[in-house]
This record gives structure tokens, sequence and C-alpha cells, in this order.
């Protein structure tokens, strides 16, 4: 893409900038974002992160402080409480119609995060198992007085694959296979072999970084999370019902925040723990977004970087 001698940047444009967690997307968003308003282009940030999608888990999810938002519109942050459950295909219809209103301003859009379902909901043509949520509490009452055994046998006798991939440790998962199974649908949602993008013009920036140099960066930032509250956001998200929340009560930290307070694990066991999964977290995200076809990687955020990218 060229802007031209004049600055002309065309249609109002989505951008994806994706990446594995901790490699300094949101920086480069911020700094996307301004390299097109020098271009006299507005843009306006929505979020694809799934657990910044949830009220109060700031620090945990490295969510920008709204003081450091360099005056650009940030949208789908701060969305549900902790007790709730926003999934996917909610977040995708709320993320598209925000990106359509964005573009509708005459403004570009900026999709940022790194939850790659999430991200791939709203960029490709992306289409979910079917639902019913008269369904699904009748198999939760059923795994909830018989356990998940007699789920599993079902889902076996219905789709085998599907059984054998299923975490059975996560009865939720077991559930939601079932439903889709009983429903006639494919509970193995992946992303398409070739995707087709949802609209034009959209174009994908990646932000990379050296295996090592992330490692350290990572391990680092759990152990800043802890030295800069976790303990304390944790602990004060109680009340809000983070220990029953179907989603918020597993996120890496906020887990082991949770377990430290209760005590069965020490700070450093919740510290190691957490390091560990955010490590294996990150190798996930690198392999899905390595998928995705025509990115532009850059290493890392930078006012340089960002420029270069509108530019081209």
């Amino acid at each position: 893409m060229s802007a031209g001698p004049s600055g002309y940047l065309g249609a109002p444009r989505l951008w994806a900038v994706v990446g594995a967690t901790g490699t300094g997307k949101s920086a480069l968003s911020l700094d996307l974002a301004e390299a097109l308003g020098a271009r006299g282009r507005g843009s306006e940030i929505v979020n694809a992160d799934a657990m910044q999608l949830y009220r109060g888990m700031d620090i945990g999810t490295a969510k920008v402080p709204v003081a450091e938002r360099r005056g650009i519109p940030h949208h789908l942050f701060d969305e549900v409480e902790p007790r709730d459950e926003a999934t996917v295909a909610w977040y995708q219809e709320r993320a598209r119609e925000t990106i359509d209103a964005v573009l509708a301003r005459g403004n570009d859009a900026i999709l940022v995060g790194g939850s790659g379902l999430y991200v791939s909901s709203v960029i490709f043509d992306f289409q979910f198992p079917p639902r019913d949520e008269a369904l699904r509490a009748e198999l939760e009452r059923e795994c909830e007085a018989a356990g998940v055994g007699p789920l599993l046998e079902r889902l076996r006798a219905l789709a085998p694959a599907v059984a054998e991939a299923v975490d059975v440790r996560n009865p939720r998962r077991v559930v939601r296979a079932l439903e889709v199974a009983l429903l006639g649908g494919d509970a193995q949602v992946v992303l398409p072999s070739e995707p087709v993008l949802w609209r034009e013009p959209t174009t994908i920036v990646g932000v990379s970084c050296p295996r090592e140099e992330l490692v350290a960066r990572l391990d680092e930032r759990v152990r800043e999370m802890w030295r800069g509250g976790l303990l304390a956001e944790v602990r004060g998200l109680i009340p809000r019902g983070i220990e029953t929340g179907p989603t918020a009560s597993r996120a890496i930290g906020y887990a082991q925040a949770l377990a430290q307070l209760a005590g069965s694990l020490s700070e450093e066991e919740a510290i190691a723990e957490t390091q560990a999964l955010t490590r294996r977290y990150a190798r996930r995200q690198v392999s899905w977004f390595k998928r995705y076809p025509d990115v532009r990687w850059v290493d890392g955020p930078g006012q340089r970087v960002a420029a270069t990218i509108v530019g081209e």
C-alpha cells in the first residue's frame, strides 16, 4: 500500500496487529495510530485479547492504562465482569459491529491482540459450531449429577475424533463438544486452510521477537506482575466473582494468584507456574499466527517501524 505524494491513504482500512504475548503489540498499535494520524487519517483501536475484555483484570493482562493511550479511542476493553463469560461467538459480533462503526466514521480500525481464535473470528470468514443454550444447560446438569464420564461415552459414539482430542479434565469443553455433536456440527474449530478475509482492505502486521529474548522478557514480566500488585488486584476481584468466573478464574496468572491467596501455592510456586504457562501460551500463539497468509512481520514497536508500515 502506498500513501502517495499527497498523503492519501485510500479507503478506511482494517489493520490487525498480532503476535505472541510480550512482543509489543499494544505499543505498536499506538505507534501505528500516530503514524496514520501524521498522514491525516484518524484511527481507533479495537481489543482482540480475550482476557482484556474483563473489567478489573489489568495488571495480569498488561492492559494499557487509559492515561497511556495517547488520546486514541479504544474499544472492547472492560466489557465483562469476571464472574461472567465472554464467548468467541459473542466477541465476533461485537468486534465486527465496532469495526464497521469505526470505518463508517472514516477512520482506520486497528485490531490488536494475541488471542488467535478471537482475531481469526473477526478478520476471516469464520463460522462457529451451532449452539443451543437449553441443550447445554441440560448437559451441564447431567455432568453435575453423574460426572463427565457418561457424557464422554456419548461423545465417543457420536464423534470419536473429537472425544479423543477434547480435554477431559475440563468438563465445560466436554459438554460443549457433546452439545455440538448432538446438533450435527463440528466441534473442532480451526483456522481454515485457505482463509478468506472478512473485508477488504485489511493489512495484517505480525510482531516477532527472538525466542530467547522473548522468554527472558516474559519471565521478567511475570515477576513484575507480582511486584506491581497482582495479588491485591485479584483480592479485589474476589467480591466481583473471579473465583467462579468460568473464564477469568482460569486466566494465566490469575488462577495462580488465587491459589496463592488460598494457600495452595507459595509465591515462588505461583510465579514459576505462571512463567511456564506463559511461555507455553506464547509458543502456541507463534504457531497460530505463522499460519496467517500475507503477514507483514516486524521486530517490535517503534515510530519508525510504524511509519514504514503506513508508507508501504
